[in-house]
């Protein structure tokens, strides 16, 4: 067991992909986690990885700020305190959807989700840390390559990301009066559900449909446990996890 033991976490979308591949990794090495997500089942399934380990499962719509207070208010009640929010919840939206024919509701639905949602949470967890005794914690929002460079026909994903970014600067900042240390991890082409179709083609900058590599989720598990085991008083302000090979550095 590590001497994260009694650290105790919050992962969001803690039902699928990244997010589960993180909880399961923080579970596995002594952490507590209170897993959120829409679906109660999903989360359980991600419990079972990891059986006797000491985690909460909370329905979290995070767009929705109820239920969001509802999340840490469980994990304080369950576990005493905070140490880590990994700010993960997130959606693509609609895909391939060209920027004119983007309907107004998809559009809301992935901010209210990827930019909303995130600052929801970070807000939540910010209170959480500065008030507790001892006071401090860690903050890692997942950002996305898309917070560097867009994909084709990916306005409101990228417009998110990008603002995620200056989510992540501002908390940083405003965290260091309380210990609070806040960095941002943006990862490209890990191999989840979500990101299957890129190992069989999509769509590129070019005009052409083309397979990506891809990685191993659980790399960006690792990373994101190194992380957060640092000490308060050292910070990952931002890391960039991708498949070696993918179409981003350079011309491709």
């Amino acid at each position: 067991m590590t001497d994260t033991q009694s650290k105790i976490a919050v992962v969001t979308g803690a039902g699928s992909g990244i997010g589960r591949a993180v909880a399961v990794e923080l579970l596995r090495t002594g952490w507590s986690v209170a897993l959120a997500g829409r679906r109660v089942e999903t989360l359980e399934e991600t419990t079972a990885l990891v059986p006797g380990a000491p985690s909460i499962a909370v329905r979290t719509d995070v767009a929705r700020p109820e239920d969001v207070a509802g999340l840490f208010g469980a994990t304080v009640g369950r576990f005493g305190r905070l140490d880590l929010l990994f700010n993960n919840a997130g959606t693509f939206g609609p895909g391939g959807v060209p920027v004119e024919e983007l309907p107004y509701d998809a559009w809301r639905h992935v901010v209210d989700t990827n930019l909303n949602g995130a600052f929801l949470c970070a807000q939540t967890a910010y209170r959480t840390m500065k008030e507790q005794t001892p006071q401090g914690g860690r903050i890692i929002n997942n950002g996305s390559i898309s917070a560097h460079a867009p994909r084709p026909h990916s306005v409101a994903y990228t417009a998110t990301k990008h603002a995620l970014t200056g989510l992540t600067k501002s908390l940083s900042l405003d965290g260091r009066p309380y210990r609070i240390a806040v960095g941002q991890i943006d990862i490209g082409n890990a191999a989840t559900e979500m990101t299957r179709r890129m190992s069989t083609g999509v769509l590129q900058a070019n005009g052409e449909t083309a397979p990506e590599p891809m990685m191993d989720v659980a790399e960006v598990a690792r990373t994101v446990r190194h992380m957060a085991e640092l000490p308060l008083e050292a910070n990952v302000q931002f890391a960039t996890v991708l498949a070696t090979a993918m179409p981003y550095i350079g011309r491709g």
